[in-house]
């Protein structure tokens, strides 16, 4: 009798299997009946940091989804696009430059969805010592710098663009630059005198400063840069429709006045949540271009 059962269950699971084909459910639909979404982010701050940001959001999709929701963490930036690109993830939390590399490494198929209303006018800071001296990005030459991440926007893509409009190459006219691989750890080098300055996102900056943990008047911020299109959550566009739709209107849903919204949007430093669109993502790969950083 076990032998028998097990070779009914073989048979039914190949006729599920059939009808699933048949009905157009392979691929991403088909892993949508499992009812699991499987989201990462770019690794810009501590992993368990990125963690605890998604833990309560996680807990949001899940509710307005009903699906499962599970965060799997990536080792660097590159691991991001190609998860995203090969449909092992996905939802993504991307910086404009990871989701100008995806959309581009796939031929246009990956889309972005929502933004932080902060996303439309980001911005970058150098910092430095408050003794070294350095007041304007031309103090720069002869200097060491770190970015963030190679492949990050506000660590390093936009930084090293407005270096360059002020005619000053990282590359020839520092004395060296160097790669943190996140934007704490920009800052830490910069306070532990590794360096003689470094470029990061604002919102990591603000968020340090309002936590206490970089001293301002050890480490300042001694250029803004002018605003940029940044941050996204981005899919693939062979998520099937309704769960695109369904994603966005839980974004753009969150409500500060909820405690619910209230916790997830600070968590995310989020005013709240608006649509987007690859037209703004434009200026970005053009930077990305005319710095050689696009392959």
């Amino acid at each position: 009798m076990p032998s028998l059962f097990r070779h009914v269950s073989r048979a039914l699971q190949g006729i599920v299997a059939t009808s699933l084909i048949a009905a157009g459910l392979s691929g991403p639909a088909l892993a949508q009946t499992q009812q699991v979404l499987r989201v990462t982010a770019i690794p810009d701050e501590s992993p368990t940091e990125l963690a605890r940001k998604f833990a309560p959001l996680g807990k949001y999709l899940e509710k307005e989804l009903g699906v499962k929701v599970e965060w799997t963490p990536v080792t660097d930036y590159a691991a991001a696009v190609e998860a995203v690109v090969n449909k092992k993830i996905d939802l993504a939390w991307f910086g404009g430059f990871t989701f100008v590399q995806a959309n581009v490494r796939s031929g246009g198929r990956i889309v972005p969805l929502v933004q932080r209303e902060e996303d439309e006018k980001f911005r970058s800071v150098f910092i430095t010592d408050a003794k070294s001296g350095i007041g304007k990005l031309e103090d720069l030459k002869g200097k060491t710098l770190s970015f963030g991440s190679a492949s990050s926007t506000s660590g390093h893509l936009m930084p090293r663009s407005f270096l360059l409009a002020a005619k000053i190459n990282p590359d020839t006219d520092l004395k060296r630059i160097s790669f943190s691989g996140a934007h704490d750890a920009t800052v830490a080098a910069v306070a532990s005198g590794k360096v003689d300055a470094g470029a990061l996102n604002i919102s990591v900056w603000e968020k340090l400063v309002a936590e206490k943990k970089v001293d301002t008047s050890a480490v300042k911020v001694f250029f803004t840069t002018p605003p940029y299109y940044d941050y996204n959550w981005s899919v693939h566009a062979d998520m099937p429709a309704a769960t695109k739709e369904k994603l966005k209107a839980a974004f753009l849903k969150l409500n500060p006045s909820t405690p619910e919204g209230k916790e997830i949007l600070e968590l995310q430093r989020a005013t709240k949540f608006v649509p987007t669109q690859p037209e703004n993502y434009a200026g970005i790969k053009a930077a990305a271009e005319n710095a050689g950083l696009l392959k």
